[in-house]
């Protein structure tokens, strides 16, 4: 049983070419999928299809989750700048033609999920990169929905608020389990967020490799010192460098 799933997809565009495929990848309900490859290998293309914003070419997208119940964090917060982070977090709600005080209380408890009760009321500008981000999930997650894409999310912040991030998603993954896709350039960031990895090789796009990872959630506190945590970064480390060898 799949919850979205591509299907010998392929993109091509009138200036670039072909961008991805032919790509298969089939998502379960509530599994955690971490997309790695190199830069223009059509990771966020992926994406794109997944959520419905893109048609590919050829081939066919398969989504299950009804309307409003898929959510996209980019890479950029995408923030207005001029409305409050609560407003921000209500505006899903609101334009689905749910009241204002309603989407206003939805949203003040999708922010007390991501433990910014207490900025509700600030601005974009008064946000550090890491809570800009919180919000942008607390945004995602308001509508509570079954299918959560992430377009490298914490790519432009550092190592340390990566990580706790990544603890916050893990973290409310566990209250409503979502199914998540993770695109991401970091392997260490791959294997610790997902139940599979997925390595996609050099454009046009294809599935070069897939690995399972265990344990399963919660992660234990020490998994990235473990052995089989470094067994996995460096299996999926050979397979993204071969798989950008053999597209070349």
């Amino acid at each position: 049983m799949s919850i979205a799933r591509l299907s010998s997809v392929e993109v091509e565009y009138p200036t670039r070419g072909k961008a991805l495929g032919p790509f298969d990848l089939s998502v379960a309900p509530g599994e955690i999928v971490a997309l790695v490859g190199p830069s223009g290998c059509g990771k966020s293309t992926a994406l794109r299809l997944l959520a419905g914003l893109e048609a590919p070419t050829r081939g066919q997208v398969e989504r299950t989750p009804g309307r409003g119940k898929t959510s996209v964090v980019f890479q950029s917060p995408t923030l207005m700048p001029w409305a409050t982070a609560l407003a921000n977090v209500a505006l899903p709600l609101e334009l689905a033609g749910e009241d204002k005080a309603g989407s206003r209380a939805k949203a003040l408890a999708a922010l007390e999920r991501v433990g910014l009760a207490s900025a509700a009321q600030a601005k974009p500008a008064q946000l550090s990169g890491g809570m800009a981000m919180r919000v942008s999930l607390a945004r995602a997650l308001v509508t509570e929905p079954e299918l959560l894409l992430l377009d490298e999310p914490f790519a432009a912040l550092d190592e340390i608020t990566r990580r706790a991030l990544a603890e916050d998603v893990h973290r409310l993954w566990s209250q409503s389990h979502p199914a998540i896709v993770f695109v991401t350039h970091n392997v260490e960031e791959a294997v610790y967020m997902a139940n599979r990895v997925v390595v996609i090789s050099a454009a046009p796009g294809r599935v070069f490799s897939e690995t399972p990872i265990d344990p399963a959630f919660p992660r234990p506190a020490d998994f990235r010192t473990t052995l089989a945590f470094r067994a996995a970064a460096e299996s999926i480390s050979h397979d993204l460098a071969a798989g950008m060898e053999r597209a070349a």
